[in-house]
């Protein structure tokens, strides 16, 4: 798809989409890229940390904490490391949740800090997936319209079917293969 060599950070927040991120992983990988996986807490309940670790060939993030001490000893931090290896950043699924933290400028798991610490050419493609009312919501579609025009973030809105909880509406994620079509798009 792209000739530019992808380095795809994609963060996975706690939905019952969670699953669909593998697709994601596998479609970048093919096209010859590399991924790293930053999980929220509740992302950890649907998919665990070794499916992503086995995907990638990476760990997976969980902590803001989180740190390693390579050879020349001195300790760094893995979301600002992290955050400076990207070449485009994705969420999905995001959560009502994670996307209300996002519009905030809030920084409080391993994913928000890694959004938060990415140099500002860095693009972030944002995949939201919820409950209908919760997408209808009016201080979820507020938050969607702070990022937007921030013009740094871009959707790729979720579609109308039939949702876990039983519901038919919008808010099941969007396919993995129109994410990914969102995020070479941004990379070019």
């Amino acid at each position: 798809m792209s000739q530019t060599y992808m380095r795809l950070i994609l963060g996975v927040t706690g939905g019952i989409a969670t699953y669909k991120a593998c697709e994601i992983i596998s479609q970048t990988l093919k096209m010859g890229g590399e991924v790293r996986v930053v999980m929220t807490e509740n992302a950890t309940r649907f998919v665990t940390q070794l499916t992503f670790e086995a995907l990638t060939g990476h760990p997976v993030m969980t902590s803001a904490m989180a740190t390693t001490v390579p050879k020349d000893g001195l300790t760094q931090i893995e979301h600002i490391e992290w955050a400076k290896w990207a070449t485009v950043a994705a969420v999905a699924p995001l959560t009502a949740n994670s996307l209300g933290k996002l519009a905030c400028g809030l920084a409080d798991d391993a994913l928000s800090t890694v959004i938060m610490a990415l140099p500002a050419e860095i693009p972030v493609v944002l995949a939201p997936a919820m409950n209908t009312q919760m997408w209808l919501n009016p201080v979820v579609q507020r938050n969607l319209r702070w990022l937007e025009e921030l013009g740094r973030y871009r959707m790729v809105p979720p579609v109308h079917k039939r949702l876990a909880c039983g519901d038919v509406g919008m808010g099941g994620l969007a396919s993995p293969s129109d994410i990914m079509a969102e995020i070479v798009a941004v990379t070019r």
